[in-house]
């Protein structure tokens, strides 16, 4: 090897040294597992780099003025650990259990979220995430594209320009369907309910609020148009409070009828604003804001509580209700 390549190159490890030093403390240790300073010389010349143990003391320093946790461990049992990171454990393993759990993302892309999530633990951490993560037949969409949608929506949202965009569903043959041609919106917000991401927009066909399944978006532009500004006193947390299973139409208040056994489905649904009214001993009533135009979900909700929940009013959605339970009743009788 040439003399001023040799040179360069030690210069360049030279450099490194501090960095290569955090980067095995980063993937080899925690707070239960410590690397003693022959392990650490060891590691080091892994990488080329050569360093005596005052060296690499001097590297230590270095690293906790910056601001790196190193505990040290003295006596027979010497040993160095990177102590403290930006997430701790069970905060991983919490996120892990996110991704891994939600529908939204495809089984592919969720190992690959999982796997970027362990480097911010030691190796010996990481395997513990990897033994309490489920992901197989979890996860159904298989629009790769949603990650670089999600993208364009954001961006068109902090710019507040439109977008466009084509949306599909399936038809009996598992083939996806096209559904109106090219659509285009004004951005506002991107939310997740019932294990789903959607878009709220303004739709400019409808001329009115809608919201949008991302997963079933693609070849989403945006476009040189300013997006129309969001409706004053639009909140979207009433928005999504009165929506079941994202579908649009009017909200309407409902009257509803519970057993009190049944107060924290109430307020796990509605959120702890909603006031909560004593009827008689074993029951209470709640008004809430509800998209009764496109009842369905709202009723499958319903339905799973039996005689303990009712619908008081408004009175043509009871009946609506009513006839819902028979028709079910009637086809499961077939």
């Amino acid at each position: 090897m040439p003399e001023n390549k040799k040179v360069t190159e030690e210069k360049q490890v030279g450099k490194a040294k501090i960095l290569y030093l955090y980067k095995i403390l980063s993937e080899r240790t925690d707070s239960e597992h410590a690397l003693t300073m022959p392990e650490l010389q060891s590691e080091l010349k892994k990488y080329g780099v050569e360093a005596g143990r005052k060296a690499i003391y001097g590297y230590i320093d270095e690293l906790r003025e910056f601001g790196a946790e190193i505990d040290s461990e003295l006596g027979k049992a010497a040993g160095y650990s990177l102590a403290a990171r930006t997430f701790d454990l069970p905060e991983l393993k919490l996120l892990a259990d996110a991704v891994a759990s939600s529908r939204f993302f495809t089984e592919k892309k969720a190992k690959e979220l999982i796997a970027k999530l362990e480097t911010l633990c030691s190796e010996h951490e990481a395997k513990s995430i990897r033994r309490q993560v489920y992901i197989a037949n979890r996860l159904t969409t298989d629009n790769e594209r949603i990650y670089y949608n999600v993208n364009e929506i954001h961006r068109a949202i902090n710019e507040k320009r439109m977008i466009s965009f084509k949306y599909f569903d399936y038809d009996i043959k598992k083939r996806k369907k096209y559904r109106d041609g090219v659509r285009v919106c004004s951005p506002y917000a991107l939310t997740w309910s019932a294990e789903k991401y959607y878009l709220i927009a303004h739709y400019e066909k409808r001329g009115s609020i809608s919201h949008f399944r991302v997963d079933k978006m693609e070849d989403v532009r945006i476009l040189g148009e300013p997006a129309q500004k969001m409706p004053r006193g639009f909140k979207l947390s009433d928005y999504m409070g009165s929506t079941f299973s994202m579908f649009s139409g009017e909200v309407e208040e409902v009257k509803l009828r519970f057993a009190n056994s049944l107060i924290g489905a109430v307020i796990d649904r509605f959120g702890k604003q909603i006031t909560l009214i004593p009827d008689g001993a074993e029951h209470f009533t709640v008004k809430v804001p509800v998209r009764a135009s496109s009842p369905e979900p709202f009723f499958g909700w319903l339905f799973q509580f039996g005689e303990n929940a009712k619908i008081l009013s408004p009175q043509p959605l009871r009946e609506k209700y009513v006839k819902a339970l028979n028709k079910a009743a009637k086809a499961n009788k077939k």
